[in-house]
């Protein structure tokens, strides 16, 4: 048979986790012989209460705009060994999101009207090519047919 717990005792064990310092939650649930998965059940309510802040060390490396990574970047760029690895403990970040970051802006994708424009000089160039492949069919047809005359013309004058 389950063991029922009263509301005042599973508030004061729910304060002594809060207020474990050093202490794991098995530990405390250990001295309280209650199973640890309850305790942490008993917990869940007040974690779901108060979210974590959205904080620039709770930040994901994907979070950061692009603005953010820049100013990151430029704040970075005077730091060495410890001081950089320090400062991305800050931040939240690893020295590899760093540098993943300065590849993507050192070689950053066109702009629009950039490729705006090379898809029409892409577009202008392929008509070009197809103008100038009907031109040369069409000049070659034209010396097929000059050649051609001119054998007619030969043959004719050797019966007459």
């Amino acid at each position: 048979m389950a063991t029922r717990y009263t509301k005042a005792y599973k508030e004061q064990a729910v304060e002594k986790v809060l207020q474990r310092g050093h202490k794991t939650i098995d530990s405390i649930a250990d001295e309280l012989n209650i199973n640890h998965h309850t305790l942490k059940n008993w917990l869940r309510p007040y974690y779901q209460r108060e979210p974590m802040p959205k904080t620039p060390a709770n930040k994901r490396p994907q979070d950061w705009s692009p603005e953010e990574r820049f100013q990151l970047l430029m704040e970075s760029s005077v730091l060495e060994g410890e001081a950089l690895n320090a400062f991305c403990r800050q931040k939240g970040l690893f020295t590899h999101h760093l540098e993943a970051w300065k590849k993507a802006f050192v070689c950053a994708p066109q702009t629009a009207t950039q490729t705006a424009s090379d898809k029409d000089l892409r577009d202008e160039n392929q008509r070009l090519k197809k103008e100038l492949n009907r031109k040369e069919k069409a000049l070659a047809e034209a010396a097929a047919l000059l050649v051609l005359q001119k054998k007619f013309n030969a043959f004719w004058e050797e019966k007459a």
